[in-house]
């Protein structure tokens, strides 16, 4: 198998932006150290900041199930994230080359 895109939808809580922002940021820059992550963007919905998308492109699904066992990802994912959030949506995709 080939690399992997992961598309996760969050809609942050009332009163949680500036948290969840700064947690995710802090996501980010601790997630592109890891060897099996070719890409980790965070995007914020420009009508609706509580609309964020993170666009995230794995080595293979492998570095995936890496990533979610890191303790970045327990700490600040499960543990100062998600409980701040309205809603989570993570779809994931194989990426595959055109032709």
């Amino acid at each position: 198998m080939g690399e992997l895109q992961v598309i996760a939808r969050y809609t942050i809580a009332d009163n949680a932006h500036d948290d969840v922002m700064a947690l995710l940021s802090e996501l980010a820059e601790a997630s592109r150290t890891e060897p099996g992550t070719l890409s980790f963007v965070v995007y914020q919905r420009p009508d609706d900041p509580r609309e964020v998308v993170l666009l995230e492109r794995y080595a293979s699904r492998e570095a995936l199930a890496a990533h979610r066992e890191t303790p970045h990802f327990a700490r600040l994912v499960l543990g100062e994230i998600v409980p701040r959030l309205e809603s989570r949506v993570v779809e994931l995709f194989d990426a595959t080359s055109p032709g």
